[in-house]
């Protein structure tokens, strides 16, 4: 580039030294010649929009495989990591950290089992009017099992990764800093990230490692989901679509009797999920079954509608709900109206506080869910429910 403008620069002042008069003749060949200084500089920028893009998909890649392999050719030998509990300089460094953590190294088979991550996006990397680029941001959630404690418990984190990008390097683009964030530590008041003090991240993680109380027995196996954040005091999920079945109720121990009759000889799972509108009657659904991954809906249980066709079980309806986001507040009082109404307004507190809307339409319903049996003891795992709508948080399918 800096050649071409010298001979341009060369042509000109010729142009004006030997033969003055021709200098409006030759203004059309400075006009081409600009022409072509602009197709170069824009076939550049065109070049590296594509290398930001492959980096991208090559993040993507990485997540997938847990950075196995890890594209060491996309980082920076300097590249800098930070995250709420470490930090250290160097791809090298970098990849045995990661390989520690998937229990790819001796220490690592040792302290970890069963670690994965899930990407839910990779957003960002435009570039700018300066020409810098700018910062790509994934967001994810992570899990890994301490094997090293007879317990063996599992740690989860949710967050976002920022990675500073420029250009250069073996693939046209390079990452040269990768900051981590956590959900549950480092949001600030509207959803934004600021670093915080170690302690707390020590303090977080330690606290998933402690042994449980004995729980009350759960009433079946639990609906999967997908744990989208693991916030401060909070947890968003999605669940895949699912069949249930459906009813009417007064009192809970009657609906319980109710599903657990209709029920027999199937495989309802937990939890069992109570809607108090404020107006109309309260609902009690169990879900059934579930869409398996790549399907939209399950298939229609045939021998739950037939069952739900006889005129015995005409209060019991079965009902396909839709793949959801939920935001999520455990408590394990009793379930009585007051205690569960307070859950709920402290889970809009914690959502708003964290840049989360909550739709309108959900003031006028109080959902909560049971996991154990009615009448079970030891510590009870019950949960406030409010449903998202994808305009109001980052982990919808369209962003």
């Amino acid at each position: 580039m800096v050649h071409e403008i010298g001979q341009l620069l060369g042509l000109v002042l010729g142009a004006i030294v030997f033969c003055p008069s021709r200098l409006h003749a030759f203004q059309p060949a400075a006009s081409h010649s600009g022409n072509r200084l602009r197709r170069l500089h824009s076939t550049a920028v065109n070049q590296l929009e594509v290398d930001i893009a492959k980096l991208k998909r090559v993040l993507k890649k990485e997540y997938v495989s847990f950075f196995d392999p890890m594209e060491t050719q996309f980082y920076s030998p300097s590249v800098s990591f930070i995250d709420p509990m470490t930090s250290f300089t160097g791809v090298e460094n970098y990849k045995r950290n990661v390989d520690m953590l998937a229990a790819r190294t001796s220490m690592g088979k040792f302290l970890f089992k069963d670690a994965g991550i899930v990407l839910h996006s990779v957003e960002g990397g435009a570039l700018k009017s300066d020409g810098s680029i700018e910062d790509i941001c994934t967001r994810w959630t992570l899990r890994l099992t301490a094997k090293i404690l007879p317990w063996s418990p599992t740690a989860r984190f949710s967050g976002i990764s920022v990675y500073q990008v420029k250009a250069g390097g073996r693939k046209g683009v390079e990452i040269i800093k990768q900051s981590d964030f956590w959900d549950s530590i480092n949001i600030q008041e509207g959803g934004t990230y600021k670093e915080v003090n170690k302690g707390l991240a020590i303090s977080d993680f330690l606290s998933q490692l402690k042994p449980e109380d004995l729980a009350a027995p759960s009433a079946g196996a639990e609906l999967p989901y997908q744990l989208l954040r693991r916030g401060n005091g909070y947890e968003v999920r999605r669940y895949p679509s699912h069949n249930a079945v459906e009813i009417n109720y007064e009192r809970r121990d009657d609906g319980f009797s109710m599903l657990g009759s209709f029920t027999n000889g199937m495989e309802p799972l937990a939890p069992a999920l109570m809607a108090i509108p404020c107006a109309g009657s309260k609902t009690m659904m169990w879900p059934l079954d579930f869409a398996a991954p790549g399907s939209d809906y399950p298939p229609k249980p045939a021998a739950a509608l037939e069952k739900a066709n006889d005129g015995l079980w005409n209060d019991c309806r079965i009902v396909t709900v839709p793949e959801k986001v939920v935001a999520v507040r455990l408590f394990s009082n009793a379930s009585v109206e007051p205690v569960v109404r307070q859950a709920d307004k402290e889970l809009r507190d914690v959502c708003l506080r964290d840049g989360i809307g909550i739709p309108l339409s959900s003031e006028s319903l109080l959902q909560f869910a049971q996991y154990d049996a009615i009448f079970s003891m030891g510590k009870r795992r019950t949960e406030v429910w409010i449903d998202l709508e994808d305009s109001s948080h980052p982990w919808s399918h369209n962003q």
